[in-house]
């Protein structure tokens, strides 16, 4: 007989718990890659809202003098050609900044306000189909922005409305995919785990970036359209494939047994005094139970884990006793997850480090492209290295705080070292092209870092924090009251640095140090009880918990 391939041996080396693991690991990595796909599009095209009009205003003057010299008519194609060329109704004016800043403002502000709502609604419906349902709004909203260039509308509350409704069905999104993934996987090794699986923000940032970059310069509707047509698509996906929780698994396995069915298996020589074991499938319960049959008495142990082959095979299975309340745990309230310690500290550091994050995020293309004077899709291709460091930066924030078991030491060091790198990433347009991109790639990882901790790791732990007592639906409401706090600052970011860009950028970076130092404050006493406390133990000792 031939050997088998060593490929095939690492298929097979996996359970069946495993290979479910994996397939929400990846799918919802790509369901939020989506959700940021679709996000970043503004922030390529806004360059493309408002040209640098000083070019072919020259070209018009110098057409107009040829014009005035010769005997033809044509004094008003200057004027027409600098409408049509130069930059989109209503962002032509003075006040361009200001508007694309509101813009940015309306679609943030409806996601922080939406978000404490989010939270709380997906606890009590399905996931599954609650984040399929806000996909595809998304995706319809997110072409309906698109469609502006396509039927030539220049109104702005058109754009300011599409922005709104779609903030506010992105929210469905955030809770309801770190609620899976914190269904699926336990505490050992989250800071890793999740610091992987958090790279979708900035995969999804760079995605997006390449995507509207491609069509921004030619017809910059499509760089709306695609996007929202990939995120619908995607919600299609979600629909047909997302288990929102193993137990769901088991449930499946219970109902697709027939009723009352017994399947007998291989006798064994016993272990324990046990001489023969069979499988049965109680149909009034979604419970899988074993039957014990020995030579003193019978005895029945209930399992709760049907992720077993259901063929003729030996299971060797020591009698367990499982306590089960009758009622499942209730949602916990607003002011109960406020409770939980820690969660307000977080919060509020992660409305500061997302204020830096989202200012990147909506306006380093611009700042860019009028900074190092390059043209829209260099710019939006050179500011894809901010998110490429942020998906470093992440992970490494994951690895090391799940080493020393310090969440908020180590985002409050990186908060540190982020307000230096702020300073010199500030004077971009003195460097040359190397420094530039060593200095986003940094930037964006001691940025990104605890941006993602938080909202990650930290997130699930005080989602699952001890005080709840096992209650696992509170992970869903406090990812969002952390997340929609969170949010608050990724509204204000966009419109102050609108505001300041007006009197220069160098404001702008003054405004993102200063919230990077608040963050840092907010965190200094959960520092100082982490380093005070006498017994220090990597989190990959806790015991491991599903939830």
């Amino acid at each position: 007989m031939a050997p088998i391939p060593p490929g095939i041996r690492l298929l097979v080396s996996f359970n069946r718990d495993q290979w479910y693991r994996a397939l929400t690991f990846i799918l919802t990595f790509l369901l939020y890659t989506s959700f940021h796909l679709s996000r970043k599009p503004i922030s390529i095209v806004k360059s493309e809202l408002h040209k640098n009009c000083s070019s072919v205003s020259e070209l018009a003057t110098i057409a107009s003098s040829s014009s005035s010299s010769s005997d033809s008519q044509q004094p008003s194609l200057p004027s027409l050609h600098t409408d049509m060329d130069c930059s989109w109704k209503p962002f032509d004016k003075n006040n361009y900044k200001q508007l694309l800043g509101a813009m940015d403002y309306s679609f943030l502000c409806a996601y922080a306000v939406g978000m404490y709502l989010s939270g709380i609604i997906g606890e009590r419906l399905p996931i599954r189909l609650y984040l399929t349902v806000g996909m595809l709004t998304s995706g319809l909203f997110t072409c309906l922005f698109g469609l502006g260039y396509v039927y030539n509308i220049h109104s702005l509350g058109f754009y300011i409305f599409v922005q709104v409704a779609n903030g506010l069905v992105q929210t469905t999104g955030w809770p309801s995919v770190v609620t899976c993934i914190g269904n699926w996987f336990g505490k050992g090794r989250r800071g890793l785990i999740m610091g992987l699986w958090n790279s979708h923000t900035s995969v999804g940032n760079i995605l997006g970036s390449l995507i509207a970059g491609y069509w921004v310069s030619s017809n910059w509707g499509l760089s709306f359209i695609v996007p929202g047509l990939i995120i619908a698509a995607m919600g299609v996906v979600c629909f047909l494939f997302l288990i929102e929780h193993p137990n769901d698994l088991k449930s499946m396995y219970a109902q697709n047994s027939s009723p009352g069915k017994s399947v007998r298996t291989k006798n064994w020589n016993g272990v324990n005094g046990h001489a023969e074991v069979y499988l049965q499938y109680k149909n009034s319960k979604t419970q899988a139970y074993y039957y014990y049959e020995d030579s003193v008495q019978n005895r029945k142990s209930y399992d709760t884990e049907l992720l077993l082959p259901r063929d003729s095979v030996c299971v060797p299975v020591q009698p367990v006793v499982v306590v089960k309340s009758e009622s499942e745990p209730s949602a916990i309230s607003f002011i109960g997850a406020l409770r939980i310690p820690g969660v307000i500290e977080f919060s509020l550091c992660l409305l500061f480090a997302k204020l830096v994050s989202y200012t990147f995020l909506f306006w380093l293309p611009l700042y860019i492209t009028k900074a190092a004077h390059l043209d829209a899709k260099k710019a939006g291709d050179l500011s894809t290295l901010f998110d490429v460091g942020g998906i470093v930066g992440g992970i490494l924030a994951g690895v090391i705080s799940d080493k020393l078991g310090k969440r908020a030491t180590t985002c409050a060091v990186m908060l540190l070292l982020a307000a230096p790198t702020l300073y010199g990433f500030s004077m971009i347009s003195e460097f040359g092209q190397g420094p530039t991109i060593g200095m986003l790639l940094v930037c964006g990882g001691l940025v990104n870092g605890p941006y993602a901790l938080i909202t990650t790791a930290v997130s699930a732990d005080l989602g699952t924090h001890k005080s709840l007592k096992g209650n696992a639906r509170a992970l869903s409401t406090v990812t969002a009251i952390i997340d929609g706090t969170g949010s608050v600052g990724a509204a204000l970011g966009p419109l102050l640095a609108g505001l300041l860009s007006a009197g220069g950028w160098d404001q702008v970076f003054y405004m993102l140090m200063t919230a990077d130092f608040l963050a840092l404050v907010l965190l200094l006493r959960l520092v100082t009880k982490e380093l005070s406390s006498t017994k220090s133990r990597p989190i990959s000792t806790v015991e491991l918990k599903e939830h």
